[in-house]
């Protein structure tokens, strides 16, 4: 493994620091499910916590970068070149269910490209980290996507609702950044979903192009809502014509 850069190092720093809230927080959500207010207040606080924990860290360390992030909206600053871009919380119906299932995500754009990102797993301990030309890591180790054939082989993970049953075998997470971070460790075959927003799979895109796999060009600058179609590239063009019904 190559060293990581300054601006990664800030990242998992950043997302190190908020993960102690966020697992203190996730504790509080059992008790919080049989309460009559329910965990729906609590959950957006934490949201918003640990979004302000994250942007403090960057900010301390990279002043005068913008910043895109889901809940505090879009950020312009002296260096419009360089992005932060920020999901506090992916997966939050998971986390407000008590389901250990979600995510940090952080991605840096610099101009009009995702050059590093890392999704951050605290439950489990699991960070995915990549930056451009220096691979993508899980924990340190070198990851790559799966190397599968065969459409019944794989094992893909769908977001959203689909038009029709698909005919090969599908999983809901409920977690885009995580979907995308194990398609790229192999742990999925691909990934497809509709209606996702820039914070959702920013980080994703280059863990899965560093991973080796393929991912559909995506309007980092734009404001509709995105679609994902990740893979090997093994299958993405099977994938992609499974797909055309959706």
């Amino acid at each position: 493994m190559k060293s990581i850069s300054a601006n990664l190092n800030v990242m998992i720093k950043a997302s190190e620091k908020a993960s102690k809230i966020l697992i203190r927080d996730f504790g509080e959500i059992e008790n919080l499910q049989v309460s009559k207010k329910g965990p729906r207040d609590f959950v957006t606080n934490s949201d918003l916590k640990v979004e302000k924990i994250i942007i403090d860290e960057l900010k301390k360390a990279r002043p005068y970068y913008s910043i895109i992030s889901e809940e505090k909206g879009k950020e312009e600053n002296d260096d419009n070149d360089n992005t932060w871009i920020i999901d506090p919380i992916d997966g939050t119906i998971n986390f407000l269910h008590g389901i250990p299932h979600f995510a940090i995500s952080i991605a840096l754009k610099s101009k009009n490209e995702i050059v590093s990102g890392i999704i951050f797993d605290p439950i489990k301990d699991e960070i995915f980290f990549a930056e451009k030309n220096n691979g993508a890591f899980f924990n340190n180790h070198r990851i790559r996507v799966s190397n599968k054939n065969e459409m019944n082989d794989c094992l893909f993970a769908i977001g959203g609702k689909l038009k029709d049953d698909p005919i090969f075998t599908t999983r809901k997470s409920g977690c885009a950044a995580l979907d995308l971070a194990y398609v790229a460790s192999g742990r999925y075959d691909g990934y497809f979903q509709n209606n996702l927003n820039i914070w959702d799979i920013a980080a994703g895109i280059i863990l899965i192009k560093e991973a080796g796999g393929v991912i559909n060009d995506i309007d980092l600058n734009g404001t509709d809502k995105i679609k994902v179609i990740a893979s090997n590239p093994n299958i993405v063009s099977k994938f992609k014509q499974n797909l055309s019904n959706f």
